[in-house]
Parts: C-alpha cells; structure tokens; sequence
C-alpha cells in the first residue's frame, strides 16, 4: 500500500509492507497549496510512479488533500470516531491504474458550542492510539495545534488554539518582532514567558510586557523570541488541559517544538511522552489495514 500524508504546505508518500513496516519514503515541499490547476494526480504520479509501475495499486490519503482546496472534500465525521470508523467512511478518488481512498476529517463542538474540525490529525492519532490505550490526552503542537480527548480507544472531541499562526504573526508583523533579535533559543526566557503565562490580565496584555521588559533592561532582545514562545505555549496549555492531573499527556509533531510543549508542560506539573514522528504514517498503515480494498 502507499499512504500519503498531504497537507497544505508538505507532501510525504510512504511505501508500505502488509504488517506496515515503512519499506521505502519520500518527502517533498509539495503541499496542497504548491499545486496548480487541481493537477494532484500528476504529483502522485510524479513522487510515486515507479511504486505503481512495481505493483502497488492501493492509496491511502490523509489531512488536507480532503479539504475543498484538495483533491476531493471528504465529509468530516461527527466525534467520538475511532479507526474503524475512519476506516468505514472514505472518499474514493478516481485514478487510473490504482485505488484512491482520501481518510474523513473529524467534526466535534467545544463546550460553547463552536464547531471544530481536523484533517490529517485524526490519521496520527490513529496511529498514537495502540499506545495511549482507552484513555488519554493528546497534543499536536503545530500551527494550529489540536488537543484531543481519548475515551474509549476513541477521539472523543478536540480543540484547536491558533499558537503557531499566532506566533509567526506576532514576530512578522508587529512591533514585537522588531526588537526579536537571532534566532537562538533561550530557555531561561522561554521559562519566564511561560510563568507569566498564570498571571492574571489576560493574553493581550502579557504581549506587550514582552516589548516594555526589553525596554526596562529586563529582557535581552535575543530572548523576546523565546519569551513569547513561552507566553503564547504557556495560554495555551493552560486553556486545554482537561483530565487528571497525574495523566500523561501524548505529544506527536516536530522534535523541537514537541521538547518546548514538554518543558512548558512540567512547568505545569504534567507528565508528558514525546511519540515517534511517524504517527501520521503509523495511522495510515492502521486504517489502510481495515479497508476493503476491492
């Protein structure tokens, strides 16, 4: 089988054995956003050619390719859905010479009602679900980093909190960013903007300290990035944490931004297990082994 995670700004393919062992990868700036005129079927075709000419005729797509920018939108299932449900709920894609299968987003609410969606998370924790068991609390740290409630063995529901778009906003394109100085992590001023983090006043007030303490000679300007990446990782966690207190917390995503969301975590007093980084294709392997093929 091959299984493709394809979302808006990358493209991964993955050659598959039946027990899911990776036999062979291939990784590319290809995102969904990169391709013109609907021509996906010349990307596969282009990163995965020579898999089908070798026999493979089976394709599992995952994350954005399923939106309405992708190749076909995929109607999002309603939570609490588990693999099986994944597995019972694909858009087919038509395709010469193979079948194409694109994996359903997930739907949920949050406790005021506002409706929230995921593409391509749902794959990973797919693939996360084996070793967090029935019961569990996963982060997706990322652009817009998702949180998810695991009952089960299934994604029960999840929120979504804007940090890295947040993030990159801030640094790019306000006064903050003027005064970000490298572009070296330091975390002694990562720890501080996550303490001010439990302050009261509000998100939008702590921004600012982060200019005014640079400007008292409180704060390097080579910290400022570090400091709001603490600040902005500290809200967040805070507003998402739901459980146990002495419950795990599953991180999947970068390796670096995953250490940040542990460190800002035991800050926190929680207990966090970093997941391999191939939730995504782990995922794929799991729903793809459920799939009537024919």
């Amino acid at each position: 089988m091959i299984g493709i995670d394809w979302g808006t700004s990358s493209f991964r393919a993955f050659r598959l054995a039946d027990d899911g062992a990776v036999l062979d990868r291939r990784q590319a700036s290809r995102g969904i956003m990169s391709v013109s005129d609907g021509k996906f079927a010349d990307v596969v075709q282009e990163f995965a050619g020579d898999w089908l000419k070798a026999g493979e005729a089976r394709i599992l797509l995952s994350g954005m390719i399923g939106s309405r920018q992708g190749w076909r939108e995929s109607q999002a299932l309603q939570c609490p859905a588990g693999v099986e449900n994944l597995a019972q709920a694909l858009t087919p894609v038509p395709f010469d010479g193979a079948t194409i299968f694109i994996v359903p987003g997930l739907t949920t609410r949050d406790a005021h009602g506002t409706p929230e969606f995921m593409r391509g998370e749902e794959t990973q924790i797919a693939g996360l679900l084996p070793s967090i068991g029935g019961e569990g609390l996963v982060c997706l740290p990322g652009t817009h980093s998702k949180w998810a409630r695991i009952a089960d063995s299934r994604i029960a529901s999840f929120t979504t909190h804007m940090t890295g778009e947040a993030f990159a906003a801030l640094s790019q394109h306000t006064i903050l960013g003027r005064l970000m100085q490298g572009d070296e992590s330091d975390e002694q001023a990562f720890d501080r903007g996550v303490a001010r983090s439990v302050d009261s006043g509000g998100l939008l007030h702590h921004l600012f300290g982060a200019r005014t303490l640079v400007l008292a000679a409180q704060l390097a300007e080579t910290g400022t990035r570090s400091y709001l990446s603490g600040l902005l990782i500290g809200h967040e966690i805070r507003a998402a944490l739901t459980g146990p207190s002495d419950q795990s917390i599953h991180l999947a995503g970068e390796a670096t931004l995953c250490a940040l969301y542990a460190r800002a975590l035991a800050a926190a007093g929680r207990k966090t297990m970093i997941a391999s980084d191939d939730a995504a294709v782990l995922g794929l392997a799991r729903i793809g082994g459920l799939v009537k093929w024919t």
